[in-house]
């Protein structure tokens, strides 16, 4: 089969490995039939996540159809289409059981990172009863890619740690695909207002059409900063949404939380960041960090199926799997190329 092969530092090429074969009795082999780039396979390029071997496929998105599942699988069959988690979970160790699934102990985020991942024609999933979902009918393929990571995420690791409520006001710094799903999931909770903040006025743009109601370019991060104050009469925001994974982010969302706030960091962070416990002690704020366990998958998967969120539009560039690495390149350039989320079909 061909797969996308890490290869170092800012290294990758799309090679023919040996197609994956079952290992344990809990696994199932599922035939691609899209997956997508994620920003933090860029992450891992760029040497933020050193654990990653040289010769792994990347990828942990994608949705497909299952070619083989092992003797332990009970609630998948051959010819089933699939929704393939971010997340693997073995659903009974110590973690599991607390839902922290992202940090199982024969599993977590181990596709492309651990694991051969999902830009390949085939994937094993270990633990595929709790890995894999079926996918409903009715529901277009991109956005159940969609479902596959950045949903949740944006979800579990920004909104709800966050907070968010009817009337509170909320800034999401990086409209990337993270950034918007923050944006589409926070709605569910009606916030009076909600601040995007990037550097590209494009994404500043589509983030109106997903429900923002107020865009802020940081180019100039005091100048950002006046104005995410003016927008909320010098209070600052109630929650604070970093999705970039960069210490200027980080510290644009210390510098405007209000009092009693919460600071909810959902990027990926190949650096230390300046923490000012000096100026933050007394204001009572909180700060969560994550790692995505999509145990809110279901929900989605329902809200999804009803239309309330069309997490689809979040869709900017489809490519053939022979042409992946030109659009690792679309997706590297994001600004340049107007995009946003790239599908990658094998069909």
């Amino acid at each position: 089969m061909r797969a996308v092969s890490f290869l170092g530092l800012n290294q990758k090429e799309l090679v023919e490995k040996d197609k994956p074969q079952l290992q344990k009795s809990t696994d199932a082999i599922v035939k691609l039939l899209k997956t997508t780039i994620c920003g933090t396979d860029l992450h891992i390029l760029a040497g933020h996540t050193p654990e990653v071997p040289n010769g792994l496929t990347l990828g942990h998105e994608g949705i497909g159809i299952i070619e083989e599942v092992g003797t332990g699988v009970s609630n998948f069959k051959v010819g089933d289409k699939v929704l393939i988690s971010c997340v693997t979970s073995c659903g009974k160790c110590h973690y599991c059981k607390k839902g922290l699934f992202s940090h199982c102990e024969d599993g977590g985020w181990i596709l492309g990172h651990l694991i051969d991942g999902t830009q390949a024609e085939y994937v094993r999933i270990p633990h595929a009863d709790n890995s894999l979902y079926h996918a409903p009918k009715g529901i277009q393929d991109d956005a159940l890619v969609m479902l596959s990571d950045i949903l949740p995420t944006g979800l579990e690791i920004g909104v709800l740690p966050g907070k968010v409520e009817p009337g509170s006001t909320v800034a999401i710094i990086g409209a990337g695909p993270i950034g918007m799903s923050a944006l589409l999931t926070a709605q569910f909770y009606s916030p009076g207002k909600i601040i995007m903040v990037d550097l590209d006025d494009n994404r500043l743009k589509m983030s109106k059409g997903f429900g923002a109601t107020h865009t802020v370019n940081s180019k100039n991060p005091d100048e950002a900063i006046e104005r995410i104050l003016e927008i909320t009469d010098g209070i600052g925001v109630d929650v604070a949404m970093e999705a970039v994974g960069f210490p200027q982010t980080f510290d644009l969302c210390q510098r405007i939380i209000s009092p009693g706030g919460r600071i909810a960091n959902i990027g990926v962070h190949g650096k230390s960041v300046e923490f000012h416990l000096d100026k933050l002690w007394i204001k009572n704020i909180t700060v969560s960090t994550g790692l995505v366990s999509t145990y809110t998958t279901p929900m989605l998967l329902k809200t999804v199926g009803t239309g309330k969120i069309k997490p689809e539009e979040l869709v900017t560039h489809h490519y053939r799997f022979d042409d992946i690495l030109e659009a690792y390149k679309t997706f590297e350039n994001a600004s340049k190329e107007n995009a946003l989320k790239v599908i990658i079909d094998f069909e």
